[in-house]
C-alpha cells in the first residue's frame, strides 16, 4: 500500500501533469463562461408557460439547491462559476492599468526597441561563429540510418496505419524504448513527384504556413552556405489543453546520385534563451531519405517519389496523451502533407523563382559510396552508414601519436638534441655559400 502511495505522489508531482491540468482548467473557463451567458440570455427571453412548469419542480428544485455536502454537482458549478468570474475581472483589471499606461508608453517603447536591437545584434554575433563549427554532422547521419534498419532486433516497431489514395500511399510504426519518447517512422510514396521538388518542399519554411497550420512563425537564425547548414527558429501552435512550443532547429543535407538524406534537429543556441512561455522542445529529432522510386502504374518508370521518415520529441506532456494525440492526427496531417505537395508543385510550375530557404536546400553535402543503380534502398542505407562512419573517424585525431611527438619533443629539448641539430644544419649551409 505504501508503494502504491509513494507511485501516485511521484506521478502526481510530475511537471507535465501538473501543466496539462491548468492548461485544461484554463481553456474550461471561458467555456463555463459562455454557459452562463447562454443560460442568462434563455432565461430572460423564456415563454410565460415555462413558469408553470418552474412552480411544478420547484419542490425538486428546492431539494436540489438544499443537497448535503455529497451532492457535488452544485459545488462544481459554483467553483467554475467564481473561477470564470476571476478570469473576467482580472482581464478588465489588465485592461484599465494599460489605459493608465499609456501616457508613459512612450519612452517605454523607446527603450523596447533599443533593448530589442540590442538583442539582434548579440545574435549576429554569437551566430557569427556558427558556420565555424558543425552543427549537424554524421554522426547524426548514421543515427538516421540505423533508425531506419528495419532487421534490428533491438527495437520493435507496432504498426499504426497502411492507407492508399490515387496519388499517395502511407505506413506508419512506431517503437516504444524503455526511457524517451516514441520514435515513429513513416514511409510515403508521392505519385508524380521528383525527389528534388519534395526536397525543396519540406525545406520551405516560406511555404510551409499554407498546409501546416500549426506553425505560427518562423525565423531563420543562422546558415552555412558551404555545406548547407541551417538553424532556425520555429513556434508552434498545439491543441487547447496544450501551450504553444517553440523549437530550434539544426539542418543539413546529404546527396548521393538522386537520393537525399535530410537531417534535422534540436540544437542549443545561447543567444536566444529559454523562456516559461511558450515551452522550448531541446530534445527533436525529425529526419528522412527521398528517393526516386517506381510508379504504381505500372509502366516500369520511377515517376514516384519515397520519402523514409523518423521523427520523435520531448514536448513535455505525458507520454500517454501525446500517443492519443498522433494517432487521432496522424491520417488528416498526412492528406495536409499530401495537399500541400500538390500545391507547392502547382506553384513552382507557375512561378520558377525559389525562396532563399529553398535555395539553401540545393546546397548538400556529396556522399561518395559508389552505389549502383540497381541496389536496393537497405543495400543504399549500409552503404550511406559506412560512410558516415568514416567520414567521421577521419575526423578524430589519433591521440596517441600526439603524445609520442609531444614526448620526442620534450626529451630533445631537455638534452639539447635539437638545438645542435639546428646548429649543425646552419653551419653547413654557410660553408656551402
Amino acid at each position: 500500500m505504501d508503494e502504491m502511495l509513494s507511485d501516485l505522489m511521484h506521478f502526481l508531482k510530475k511537471p507535465s501533469l501538473t501543466e496539462t491540468f491548468v492548461d485544461i482548467i484554463l481553456c474550461a473557463v471561458p467555456i463555463w463562461l459562455a454557459v452562463m451567458i447562454g443560460l442568462l440570455i434563455g432565461w430572460s427571453w423564456r415563454p410565460r408557460w415555462t413558469g408553470l412548469i418552474y412552480l411544478g419542480f420547484r419542490s425538486k428544485l428546492r431539494f436540489l439547491w438544499t443537497a448535503p455536502p455529497g451532492f457535488g454537482a452544485r459545488r462544481l458549478w459554483l467553483a467554475f462559476t467564481a473561477l470564470s468570474a476571476f478570469s473576467v475581472c482580472r482581464t478588465l483589471c489588465s485592461r484599465l492599468d494599460t489605459k493608465a499606461n499609456k501616457s508613459t508608453s512612450g519612452s517605454a517603447s523607446s527603450q523596447a526597441s533599443v533593448e530589442e536591437s540590442l538583442q539582434s545584434d548579440e545574435v549576429s554575433r554569437a551566430s557569427a561563429t556558427v558556420g565555424e563549427q558543425e552543427i549537424v554532422t554524421e554522426n547524426d547521419l548514421e543515427h538516421l540510418l540505423q533508425l531506419l534498419e528495419v532487421g534490428n532486433a533491438t527495437r520493435e516497431w507496432q504498426s499504426m496505419m497502411d492507407k492508399t489514395t490515387p496519388n499517395m500511399s502511407y505506413q506508419a510504426w512506431r517503437h516504444e524504448p524503455e526511457t524517451g519518447p516514441v520514435v515513429y517512422r513513416s514511409r510515403t510514396i508521392f505519385e508524380d513527384a521528383s525527389p528534388d521538388i519534395v526536397r525543396d518542399f519540406f525545406w520551405d519554411d516560406e511555404f510551409r504556413p499554407k498546409w501546416d497550420f500549426m506553425l505560427a512563425n518562423f525565423k531563420t537564425l543562422d546558415d552555412d552556405t558551404r555545406t548547407g547548414t541551417m538553424i532556425v527558429h520555429w513556434r508552434k501552435k498545439f491543441p487547447f489543453f496544450c501551450s504553444d512550443r517553440e523549437y530550434i532547429i539544426g539542418r543539413r543535407i546529404w546527396e548521393s546520385g538522386n537520393k537525399y538524406y535530410c537531417v534535422t534537429k534540436g540544437v542549443p543556441y545561447p543567444a536566444l534563451p529559454k523562456r516559461d512561455k511558450p515551452r522550448r522542445v531541446e530534445l527533436y529529432f525529425s529526419s528522412w531519405v527521398i528517393r526516386a522510386v517506381e510508379s504504381r502504374k505500372g509502366d516500369g518508370q520511377p515517376s514516384a517519389c519515397e520519402v523514409s521518415l523518423v521523427h520523435y520529441e520531448d514536448m513535455g506532456i505525458p507520454k500517454d496523451v501525446a500517443k492519443l494525440g498522433v494517432r487521432h492526427g496522424m491520417w488528416g496531417a498526412v492528406k495536409k502533407l499530401n495537399s500541400g505537395l500538390r500545391a507547392y508543385q502547382t506553384a513552382r510550375k507557375s512561378d520558377s523563382s525559389l525562396s532563399r530557404i529553398a535555395q539553401m536546400a540545393r546546397i548538400t553535402t556529396t556522399l561518395n559510396m559508389d552505389s549502383t543503380e540497381s541496389s536496393t534502398g537497405d543495400e543504399d542505407r549500409s552503404r550511406a552508414m559506412g560512410y558516415a562512419r568514416r567520414q567521421r573517424d577521419n575526423l578524430r585525431m589519433d591521440w596517441k601519436w600526439v603524445v609520442v611527438g609531444g614526448v620526442a619533443l620534450a626529451c630533445g629539448l631537455h638534452t639539447g638534441v635539437i638545438g645542435k641539430a639546428l646548429l649543425a644544419g646552419a653551419g653547413q649551409r654557410l660553408a656551402r655559400r
